[in-house]
């Protein structure tokens, strides 16, 4: 059986996350108290006992998701199931490709952890709170959707481009809010199904995140990058990406291009991939597989149980 691990991202995180790993497994605690160490905070007391407006921050979320994630790897290794063995590919959402990165040894667990500290916090100050927006379009092919873009964008005269595939008629939009707005309201009269604004603080995934991608690509300069031990399929380019140079070049371009999701759970299925197996925070991923290409399968793993019935049944 071919598997691959996928790891989540921004809006997996839920107040807890983690207590459970922490409380059954050493490795688990070891996970979450490097992580504290390296952000010089107790980012677990945010993560467990909220409140839950402060581990939504960027900031926060995107390390903690990251932490967790990372902790079921760790056990999983610890109990004989390495990916290095185990695993064909790896990838992530967004910022779980940092997790991807991290679980596959392409970055030091600390380096993981203030690399997404810089991204949550320079994603957030690129564009000034109100002047962006997301939205999510259900029902529209992608061509359609990248026709209320352009449309948008000319009539208004502000960014607005796709930022997410997730599949199953499911995209999201990102931009300047006027435009994002109104192609909102062009993809309602093309016949989508839902064309919701989203509740989130910036554009994330679009030309506007610029200044986000500058500075990780300093901050990617300033550390060690090595050859991961599994394939990390990058977001933007839905291939493998290996050597140090083009993952760091992968994950500054991700910070303006698309979340290519779809796409990259099509190339699993293309590649051999017979079992998805997300680890880290809530079964977002597993889901949107499952409406993508339902001959593969999914598990969630996040929890003790969870951990013990993997391992079971993937010794």
């Amino acid at each position: 059986m071919t598997i691959a691990f996928t790891f989540p991202g921004q809006g997996s995180q839920a107040v807890g996350m983690g207590k459970e790993l922490a409380d059954s497994f050493s490795e688990a605690r070891d996970v979450f108290a490097e992580v504290d160490e390296a952000l010089g905070e107790k980012l677990t007391a945010t993560m467990w006992d909220g409140p839950e407006d402060k581990l939504t921050l960027t900031a926060n979320a995107q390390p903690a998701l990251m932490a967790v994630s990372v902790a079921v790897v760790r056990v999983l290794e610890a109990n004989g199931y390495t990916l290095a063995e185990k695993a064909a590919y790896v990838a992530g959402h967004s910022l779980g490709e940092y997790s991807a990165h991290c679980a596959a040894g392409t970055f030091s667990l600390a380096d993981t952890a203030r690399l997404l500290r810089v991204r949550g916090n320079a994603m957030q100050a690129a564009v000034p709170v109100g002047e962006g927006a997301m939205a999510a379009i259900i029902g529209l092919e992608v061509d359609d959707v990248e026709f209320v873009c352009e449309a948008a964008a000319g009539e208004t005269g502000g960014v607005c481009q796709i930022a997410n595939d997730n599949g199953g008629g499911q995209l999201v939009i990102s931009g300047a809010k006027a435009a994002v707005e109104r192609a909102a309201a062009l993809a309602s009269d093309k016949g989508a199904k839902r064309a919701l604004m989203l509740p989130v603080s910036a554009p994330f995934h679009s030309a506007l995140m610029a200044p986000a991608a500058d500075a990780m690509r300093e901050a990617l300069s300033n550390v060690t990058i090595n050859v991961p031990s599994v394939p990390v399929v990058a977001n933007v380019t839905v291939a493998p990406a290996t050597e140090p140079a083009a993952i760091a070049d992968r994950l500054v371009e991700q910070v303006t291009g698309q979340v290519r999701w779809r796409e990259t759970i099509e190339w699993f299925a293309g590649n051999g991939v017979a079992t998805l197996a997300e680890a880290g925070s809530g079964k977002v991923l597993t889901g949107l597989a499952r409406r993508i290409d339902r001959s593969l399968a999914g598990v969630a793993i996040n929890t003790p149980a969870d951990i013990e019935a993997f391992l079971q049944t993937n010794a």
